[in-house]
């Protein structure tokens, strides 16, 4: 599983404004001057736009804020906004009939282990942990 540029960049433009959270409105330029380009940045903010994560103000001052407390924003938010949902398998969203292995697979329950354990991991990481560097990796057993 690989995250597309599309989640990437989302991700990307998320964090620049919660690093600029309370200080108005963000061009589409100063995000875009993350290496970012400029008519594919818009149509990730229009689709953040639309997931509820961001608000536009029009005119001279306007740009790009977020729609809520970055502690309050996590990663999962912005990945399902760019992505749609994170599954592991296609078959997790379908019915368990909609396969001709079904209630027999002995994948399925793999994939929905996974699915929930990743989405659960993307859940607990909020932008404000992002920005304050918050974010670390514990392996189970590693300080023992």
């Amino acid at each position: 599983m690989k995250l597309s540029t599309k989640g990437k960049y989302g991700l990307y433009a998320m964090v620049f404004l919660a690093q600029h959270d309370g200080e108005g409105p963000q061009s589409l330029k100063a995000i875009a001057d993350l290496g970012l380009p400029e008519q594919y940045l818009e149509q990730l903010l229009g689709a953040l736009r639309r997931a509820g994560l961001v608000t536009t103000v029009r005119g001279a001052q306007g740009g790009y804020q977020l729609a809520a407390d970055p502690g309050d924003i996590t990663v999962l938010d912005i990945i399902d906004a760019m992505e749609g949902p994170v599954n592991f398998s296609d078959c997790l969203s379908a019915p368990k009939n909609a396969c001709p292995r079904g209630e027999n697979c002995p994948t399925r329950g793999v994939w929905e282990y996974l699915t929930v354990k990743i989405n659960d991991l993307l859940k607990g990481v909020s932008l404000k942990d992002m920005v304050e560097n918050n974010v670390s990796l514990q392996v189970e057993g590693e300080n023992e």
